[in-house]
């Protein structure tokens, strides 16, 4: 008798039992394989919770860096709060990414090592695997678009990633790394959809709250959901009345879309800076894990994605993309009305081509 069936058995009752959604989606994902969250690589996951982010800070402990906070009184005074900046622009690969690559193909199996791991990204989530395959022995091939940053391509090229271009405006990204999975019989890990990654990523907020204490509200970049889910579950842990706010670019809004809506909308190839946040939609794992622990998702445009990161560079020193802005250019450009609170904000990588930041600068009117 499956557990499902002992919990109808127990109630007495033939169809679902009297529980949550959330709670059944638990029992019935977890019943086919007692004790195991999911019943192998390529099937929907049960949620992720805490205990899950903590065993991902003991494997990247000694493999990932515990990235620096920053904080400015400039900045403070512009945007009347007191912000903190977890910089993972100085992560491994210069972004958050490496955090859920190394923690998802650190649990692959000999068997799946020795497939190989395949995925799909933009750049930075492309660069964690190649990385992460390179300190583990693990053979990669990544699927990116043709119009990627040549920064991010290079870099993945540098790691050892075999890479496939493609051509985002004709073909979809998940559709093409099914066919090639099947074709090659590798191991996929996708850049957000998988519980291990979305884990990985919340040791970002596990760092930021454990070094500052007593945050109220916490920004965060969204794109395909991973880095805001991680966290959203950390920030829940260290202070449930934490407000965590999503931030993604106008163009590309298909994550506040959904979270408002309640199921998964999408937009075709947006026309954004914010490269890595360039998805066409979340999974159901982020979207149930944001309507969970996110409390508001707004968007921002490009030129105060510029506007941000000019500041970053020229007044704080950091070399930051454009997606990595976002979370900050909401408080920033003035479109979030909070004063005297303290704000934690994800900014979430650095790669970034000199050439095309300065055109970006340039956009800018003195």
């Amino acid at each position: 008798m499956t557990l499902l069936d002992e919990l109808r058995e127990f109630t007495g009752k033939e169809g679902p039992p009297n529980l949550s959604p959330i709670v059944f989606l638990f029992f019935s994902r977890y019943d086919s394989h007692r004790g195991c969250k999911m019943n192998k690589i390529t099937e929907k996951p049960a949620l992720v919770v805490y205990n899950d982010v903590e065993k991902a800070a003991k494997r990247l402990e000694g493999v990932a860096h515990c990235t620096p906070v920053m904080t400015s009184r400039t900045l403070n005074e512009i945007t009347g709060n007191e912000l903190f900046l977890k910089c993972e622009n100085f992560q491994r690969m210069g972004a958050f990414k490496f955090r859920g690559a190394y923690n998802a193909m650190s649990q692959l199996s000999p068997q799946e090592r020795a497939r190989g791991v395949l995925t799909y990204s933009s750049g930075n989530h492309a660069q964690a695997i190649a990385l992460s395959g390179k300190l583990l022995g693990v053979k990669t091939t990544i699927i990116m678009p043709d119009n990627a940053p040549a920064v991010k391509v290079a870099a993945v090229r540098g790691y050892g990633g075999n890479i496939i271009l493609y051509d985002r405006t004709k073909q979809v990204r998940e559709e093409l790394g099914e066919e090639i999975r099947k074709e090659r019989n590798l191991t996929l890990i996708p850049p957000f959809d998988h519980p291990n990654v979305v884990a990985g990523h919340g040791t970002a907020g596990k760092e930021l709250f454990e070094e500052i204490p007593k945050l109220e509200m916490l920004l965060v970049p969204c794109g395909g959901g991973g880095l805001i889910s991680g966290c959203s579950i950390s920030a829940k842990h260290f202070n449930p009345n934490c407000r965590v706010i999503g931030v993604e670019p106008e163009a590309g809004d298909d994550g506040v879309r959904s979270f408002y809506s309640g199921k998964l909308e999408s937009v075709h190839n947006p026309d954004t800076i914010a490269d890595g946040a360039r998805t066409h939609s979340l999974s159901d794992l982020t979207l149930s894990i944001m309507r969970r622990n996110v409390d508001e998702m707004r968007t921002v445009n490009d030129m105060d994605l510029i506007k941000t990161m000019k500041f970053l560079w020229e007044r704080m020193k950091l070399i930051v993309e454009p997606t990595a802005a976002l979370g900050l250019a909401l408080l920033f450009n003035n479109h979030l009305d909070v004063k005297n609170k303290r704000v934690g904000v994800i900014l979430s990588g650095g790669n970034v081509d000199l050439k095309r930041a300065c055109e970006l600068f340039a956009m800018l009117k003195e």
